[in-house]
């Protein structure tokens, strides 16, 4: 008895150092009590699975790490420069089709863990694949195996916002996802101090595979800790067919302009969101396309993660739509930044003086996540959160394709071409975001 008191009274005061709220009486809007009840060991509980999923997302992602890894396996560039359209097309654009299933599971956690398990799979066969498989059929294979690891990140996108929803109240969640991406960003910098020991004038394949193998573990454990929420049951009735969902989706934006609104924002800022394997491009000509980069990129965008992400968090429960003005004014700064560090090219600390690209390209894409989150989850109706994410991350999803246009810019033209298109598209998502309401007004919005 004394041990479990004991137990309770850490995990009360972990959660109260973590989540800013020294309050005894504890305010849950639009959350059950028992979720209340269960706030800290949840919140917890969900501050370690983000802290696994956005270390291995840096670990094993397809804007730092896979494009290495295909360049030293021999694969050509035009199969590399998928990675990222691959990426946002099947996280995003079936999620429409899984929302209405995902609804009818009570518990949507389970949703969660069974989409966790899957990506740390695809990751296990990413290893063998580059192990095993010729550069081309590698490449290859690594692409359809991305499009798997992202359809699962898609389902699974779509269960979190909705257990968050109702594990988390208002005026937390914001500072749950900036936890999240402290902690993962603070794990990524030592990642990247290590490779700075790990890595030498050749790139060692061995070292990337570990790196897969590591991602891959970090997903499984993940996944464990994200079936150990306590979620209440929730509605199951009203699932919809994929069809039905479309056209409860362009009910929503005919109906609601404050969301139309939001869609704009969204697919504006994307950029931002898939704009880093083109200033890894750039970055690596740059540097002469040092290997020792690598380990400097990913270094940098660790610390842009933990320096950014406890203000973005704090700010995006007061005002969310604010953090997604600034990130897309940020994105269209650092656009001049690289530009403008253009010069050093040939340098010995080329790699070095780039970071701070790095550095804010990790800060906005943070400011990205977080408010896009924040905002959605805070606007949309408690029973219709999956509907106005699925839809959203869909519509969105679908633009994505265009990023391979970018990818025919830096080839065509050359890395700095994408890099001013992607500075302008960071400028208007940023006056888009400047005429979006709040997220407590998204719903009585009339211009």
């Amino acid at each position: 008895m004394v041990a479990d008191s004991a137990g309770t009274e850490a995990l009360e005061r972990s959660y109260r150092i973590l989540s800013g709220d020294d309050s005894d009486e504890r305010a849950c809007e639009a959350i059950p009590d028992s979720a209340c009840t269960n706030l800290p060991r949840n919140y917890l509980l969900n501050v370690a699975n983000g802290s696994c999923t956005k270390l291995a997302e840096q670990l094993a992602g397809p804007n730092l790490v896979l494009p290495w890894l295909l360049a030293a396996l021999g694969t050509p560039a035009s199969v590399t420069g998928w990675l990222m359209p691959v990426k946002q097309v099947f996280s995003l654009a079936p999620q429409l089709a899984v929302s209405g299933r995902i609804r009818r599971v009570p518990e949507r956690r389970r949703v969660w863990t069974g989409a966790g398990l899957s990506q740390a799979a695809a990751l296990l066969a990413m290893a063998a694949a580059a192990l095993w498989l010729p550069p081309l059929e590698a490449g290859l294979a690594v692409l359809v195996l991305l499009a798997v690891f992202s359809a699962a990140s898609g389902a699974g996108s779509v269960a979190f916002q909705d257990v968050m929803g109702k594990t988390v109240p208002k005026g937390r969640r914001g500072r749950l996802l900036s936890n999240r991406a402290f902690i993962g960003g603070a794990l990524t910098v030592g990642a990247g101090l290590g490779l700075q020991y790990q890595l030498g004038t050749e790139a060692p394949i061995p070292v990337y595979i570990g790196l897969l193998l590591g991602a891959a573990g970090l997903w499984a454990l993940a996944a464990l800790l994200f079936a150990a929420v306590r979620e209440e049951p929730g509605a199951t009735e009203g699932g919809r067919s994929p069809l039905a969902e479309l056209g409860a989706g362009w009910a929503l934006v005919r109906s609601q302009p404050g969301y139309r609104r939001f869609l704009v924002v969204r697919a504006l800022l994307l950029s931002v969101e898939i704009g880093m394997p083109f200033y890894v491009l750039h970055g690596r000509a740059v540097s002469d396309g040092a290997v020792l980069a690598l380990g400097v990129f990913m270094l940098a965008v660790g610390a842009g993660n933990v320096l950014s992400s406890p203000v973005w968090g704090r700010f995006s429960d007061r005002s969310s739509r604010q953090v997604l003005e600034i990130s897309g004014l940020l994105a269209a700064a650092i656009a001049l930044l690289a530009l403008g560090l253009g010069e050093l090219a040939g340098s010995q600390w080329a790699a070095w003086m780039y970071a701070p690209v790095f550095v804010l390209l990790g800060i906005a894409e943070q400011g990205v996540r977080l408010g896009r989150k924040t905002y959605l989850v805070d606007a949309a109706p408690k029973d219709q959160r999956p509907l106005y994410t699925a839809f959203a991350n869909t519509s969105v999803g679908l633009l994505a394709l265009l990023g391979g246009g970018l990818g025919f810019l830096a080839q065509w033209l050359a890395p700095e071409a994408a890099v001013v298109a992607l500075g302008l598209l960071g400028l208007a998502g940023a006056l888009a975001a400047r005429l979006l309401p709040e997220a407590s007004e998204m719903l009585d919005f009339r211009p």
